[in-house]
């Protein structure tokens, strides 16, 4: 049985994670079932207004915001189908990441690559293109083999590779514009264990030496610390184990006090004294000790997030990537700007997806955060204009502020994912204002 919300502030009032983006849309509906949620599509039609699915709101864009019909997935939840010979899992599109990632894990089945948090829903986090960081493996994205949804009309459509094949290569990252996801199927592989090695290194020795660390390691990444010459290095690579989790203490000292916590109050204080950043930022830079655990993918690839914050995201042909990163350290320094979150780096493999930020080209990703309530435009828009310099691609869910005209550029396939969309929904049933600017009329 759909549930339907239509009255109470707390109802009509939508919010993002980070609490930069509101909606207030007409009514919130639960649908039940792929046929429940038909019909609510088609009802929205006959009233003339336009339905967004939402998951939990970890987009920094508006890109699930609506005045018409908001589809929360809470229940379009759970497994449909593990099938060991293909290698795959069959979700609900509601599904968090954090069940899947667990049930998984009991089956002796993992995901190969995954972003770093997991509280996002399955189709959400696919919907704007979530990955992690990869020499070999791409988005979570890549990993899809099918897709079901409901389009415009309120029938249902399945697309694969060999099914709707042109469809398919747009609807994996497809931004909410093509339809109402109900059901991904993902490849999976037997459940492997990963070494995490995380230890401080100089921002010259790895920007120096960023192409052998990618090339020598599974999953690389690093987080620079503005203000400073300090960064913090990971390498993840599979193991024949035995499995060493990190220790409790020293886990929960590392990525919950200091990550978190402690983290929490030094933003605080730096939003509250701006002049003091600095200062923090050297201290924070040094905290976070090297170690080495062993564990199932999950609780390596991802962590806890609770400090809140906004951010901007762009991929960069991976050949540019530290001479842009080089850019923005040297715009920092110069600048009066006081940057109290790390940037952080990641790479991944050309794709085949329509609009992946990967689309066609070996890539590697500069992200900047800055906390939540600390005004970021100046900062977010001195580092766009570096991006934007080097051919970036903004991360659809991240604060940006490109349009069609830009994009269409920097997508070379941008022209087939907008075909497909006025094939699917002419009348725009599934835009809002977000898309209009992104994906033109």
């Amino acid at each position: 049985m759909t549930r339907t919300h239509t009255s109470g502030p707390s109802v009509n009032t939508w919010r993002n994670w980070a609490g930069n983006v509101t909606a207030r849309p007409a009514r919130a509906v639960s649908p039940a079932s792929a046929e429940e949620l038909a019909g609510i599509v088609r009802r929205a039609a006959e009233e003339g207004l336009r339905v967004k699915p939402v998951g939990t709101g970890h987009s920094f864009t508006a890109t699930a915001a609506t005045d018409g019909v908001l589809v929360r997935p809470d229940l379009l939840t759970g497994i449909r189908e593990i099938d060991r010979a293909a290698g795959t899992v069959t979700v609900a599109a509601g599904t968090p990441l954090k069940r899947l990632n667990a049930v998984l894990a009991r089956e002796g089945l993992s995901l190969t690559n995954m972003g770093d948090i997991m509280e996002q829903t399955a189709a959400g986090a696919i919907s704007t293109g979530t990955h992690g960081t990869g020499r070999d493996s791409a988005s979570i994205a890549a990993q899809i083999r099918a897709l079901e949804l409901i389009t415009a009309d309120g029938s249902p459509l399945r697309c694969s590779e060999r099914e709707n094949p042109e469809v398919f290569a747009a609807a994996r990252i497809g931004l909410g514009a093509l339809g109402v996801i109900t059901a991904i199927t993902f490849a999976v592989e037997p459940l492997f264990l990963l070494t995490a090695r995380e230890e401080p290194m100089a921002f010259d020795r790895v920007t120096a030496e960023f192409d052998q660390h990618v090339a020598e390691n599974e999953h690389f990444e690093f987080y620079w610390f503005p203000h400073t010459g300090n960064c913090t290095t990971k390498r993840n690579n599979r193991s024949q184990g035995p499995a060493a989790p990190a220790g409790r203490v020293g886990g929960w000292i590392d990525d919950e006090l200091l990550s978190n916590g402690v983290f929490q109050m030094a933003c605080s204080l730096g939003r509250a004294v701006p002049a003091a950043v600095p200062a923090i930022a050297r201290i924070a830079s040094r905290a976070l000790s090297a170690r080495t655990y062993t564990d199932v993918p999950y609780k390596v690839f991802t962590s806890p997030r609770r400090v809140r914050f906004v951010e901007m995201e762009y991929a960069l042909p991976h050949e540019v990537a530290v001479g842009a990163l080089r850019e923005v350290k040297a715009m920092v320094d110069r600048s009066p700007l006081r940057v109290g979150f790390p940037v952080e780096i990641r790479t991944a493999p050309a794709d085949d997806i329509t609009l992946s930020t990967a689309s066609g080209r070996e890539s590697a990703y500069i992200a900047v955060h800055l906390y939540r309530g600390t005004p970021y435009r100046a900062y977010f828009s001195a580092v766009e204009r570096i991006m934007t310099a080097h051919g970036g691609r903004p991360h659809w869910g991240k604060i940006h502020t490109r349009d069609a005209a830009y994009l269409s550029e920097a997508y070379p396939r941008f022209g087939e994912f907008t075909a497909v969309r006025d094939r699917l929904d002419p009348d725009r049933r599934f835009g809002n204002d977000y898309l209009r600017r992104i994906l033109g009329d």
